[in-house]
């Protein structure tokens, strides 16, 4: 029997050399050859690799707005822990690194919510038991007499250990002189980072430039925090499309008015050479919540408000005098 041929083929007569001549012309079909995507970015070559759970964290971080250092820092930490499992497969030493940071940047800068999602992604890696985050700031950790300090910054150590202890405007910590006590909660704090080295994680985090200076005054505490990330002010755009996200989030959208409005609201006040503090997100958040109150006054007056009207924020809503920055 006859092999059939795979290509198709057309019979065509030839009319001018023989009218019996045929002719035979074999099409052969092209098949598109089909490669995997590959991934677009860092954050989307995590995912491909990550666990269910820790994907789904990953995927909390990479829809927050701008971040790009602190994510590409959490990426590394990632791919360092991933190669450090190939690397045991071939009997290789494994890279072991300390992962106490430094957060530097405006106020509304994304601190605290990164250092929290650090947490339970580092929880997922195994790099940390718990993941939680203790937070503190100088009042927790400095007494009011000899020996004090001592036990209130043990003690929260001790509710930080599998987790992550966040140190908020820590430069506040050595701002009393010699005499102070702040210093003793900073000897304290890195003796335990040596005591508890893969226990647990300490954040230190505030102004830049305040943070800089507060590094300088402790010539040792530089190589003890040796990932250092700065957190960006936000410019108009993103402050918008995180003024959209916060609104999505509460079931409101804006009319396009309000968005107008705002961005123009937002130039100015980026644009101001006098304007001191400007808190990034924290005044979105401020913004969008006096609005909703503003809105709700409004409601209140028409009677039955149509779902429509129960949604949108209107331009007349955002009365930017009254937000606190």
């Amino acid at each position: 029997m006859k092999q059939q041929a795979s290509a198709a083929t057309t019979l065509v007569r030839d009319p001018v050399e023989s009218p019996n001549r045929i002719q035979v012309v074999f099409h052969h079909p092209t098949t598109p050859i089909i490669k995997d995507k590959a991934p677009e970015s860092l954050g989307e070559t995590v995912r491909t690799t990550a666990s269910d759970p820790l994907r789904l964290i990953i995927d909390e971080l990479e829809a927050m707005i701008g971040l790009a250092e602190a994510k590409r820092v959490m990426y590394e930490i990632y791919a360092l822990l991933r190669v450090n499992q190939e690397r045991a497969k071939h009997q290789l030493k494994i890279e072991q690194q300390v992962y106490h940071m430094v957060f530097k940047g405006s106020p509304g800068t994304g601190k605290t919510t990164v250092a929290r999602i650090f947490g339970r992604i580092l929880k997922e890696m195994g790099i940390l038991s718990k993941g939680h985050l203790i937070e503190a700031e100088r009042a927790d950790l400095v007494g009011e007499f000899i020996g004090h300090t001592a036990q209130k910054t043990r003690e929260l150590i001790k509710k930080a250990l599998g987790g992550i202890l966040f140190v908020d405007e820590a430069y506040s910590l050595a701002r009393g002189g010699e005499k102070d006590f702040g210093k003793e909660a900073v000897d304290v704090l890195t003796k335990a980072m040596e005591d508890h080295k893969n226990e647990f994680i300490c954040i230190l985090a505030g102004y830049t430039d305040e943070m800089d200076d507060f590094l300088m005054l402790n010539p040792g505490l530089p190589s003890r925090f040796p990932i250092q990330i700065y957190f960006n002010d936000y410019d108009v755009e993103e402050l918008m499309q995180i003024a959209e996200q916060m609104i999505a989030v509460k079931q409101y959208q804006m009319s396009t008015a309000a968005k107008d409005k705002i961005r123009v609201h937002l130039h100015k006040q980026k644009s101001d050479p006098f304007l001191d503090g400007f808190s990034n997100a924290r005044y979105i958040r401020n913004m969008i919540e006096q609005a909703i109150r503003v809105q709700a006054v409004r409601l209140l007056q028409t009677g039955q408000p149509s779902r429509e009207d129960l949604m949108t924020l209107r331009a007349d809503d955002f009365v930017f005098s009254q937000i606190q920055f």
